[in-house]
């Protein structure tokens, strides 16, 4: 199923794919789209989420209603753009927080975009921004925090939308992980105004050095999930296990739901 994004100047396309609503178009318009919506002032917030979240979101009721209140989900996933273009969506690309964070904070530069960096650890969120600095002059990060592992309990979630909120960014990006990072933005969006918050999961990781992204041809052919699982096994493998057999199956349920529907005589 298609339809069209709202909330900005322009309308995009979008397509669902397991019962999430997603964005269905390419790097260039993403990024065109957060840096408008952004610069409106109208907040909201948007999650990257990819085989792991769309099929977790089909048994935890929560962050299904997280991914349905987002201003937008970008597909973060070769297989979920896959399922777009054959739902029709032909131009319909993978939208990966490491590519769309730096695009944004790179074409964010001419219109004066602040950014802030919410997520990891101190160590982590040093070296991230001193990247991001040195790739992109003149690019403006006003604070960064590093909040506990743990859930945060709720003096520690005012504590930190009063910190973002007194720097005025229009970008709070959010380095949580799915799906913490979901819960918590759709949970405080609402307290950060006119600041859109993205939910950008391992970006972090890999924009400030600290893991290793997988090579071109294994992000093309949808196999990076392969090279993340080698490098956290014990985390990973579980999680991929479970994630790839359902999302499978879903696919698997789709395509026999349409060759059989285009099988029957039409009366």
């Amino acid at each position: 199923m298609t339809g069209a994004m709202t909330g900005t100047g322009n309308r995009h396309p979008t397509c669902i794919v397991m019962g999430t609503e997603l964005f269905a178009g390419d790097l260039d318009e993403a990024s065109r789209s957060v840096i408008e919506r952004a610069l409106s002032g109208q907040g909201g917030y948007a999650s990257l989420t990819g085989v792991h979240g769309l099929t977790l979101a089909q048994r935890d009721p929560g962050l299904r209603h997280a991914l349905h209140e987002a201003w937008v989900n970008f597909p973060d996933g070769a297989p979920v753009a896959w399922r777009q273009r054959r739902n029709g969506v032909r131009h319909a690309k993978r939208i990966a927080g490491p590519d769309l964070m730096p695009l944004v904070i790179d074409r964010g530069r001419e219109h004066g975009l602040r950014h802030y960096l919410f997520g990891a650890t101190p160590a982590v969120l040093e070296r991230l921004e001193a990247n991001l600095l040195e790739r992109f002059p003149g690019a403006q990060i006003v604070g960064t925090a590093s909040p506990p592992f743990r859930a945060m309990n709720a003096p520690e979630e005012r504590e930190a939308v009063a910190a973002i909120s007194a720097v005025s960014p229009h970008i709070v990006w959010v380095g949580l992980g799915t799906p913490k990072q979901d819960l918590w933005m759709h949970r405080l969006s609402p307290d950060l105004g006119a600041v859109l918050a993205m939910g950008v999961g391992a970006a972090f990781d890999f924009i400030s050095g600290n893991r290793p992204r997988a090579p071109m041809w294994m992000q093309d052919s949808g196999l990076e999930w392969v090279h993340r699982m080698v490098h956290d096994p014990l985390k990973l493998a579980p999680r991929y296990a479970a994630a790839n057999t359902l999302f499978i199956a879903s696919t698997i349920a789709e395509v026999t739901r349409d060759t059989v529907g285009a099988g029957r005589p039409s009366r």
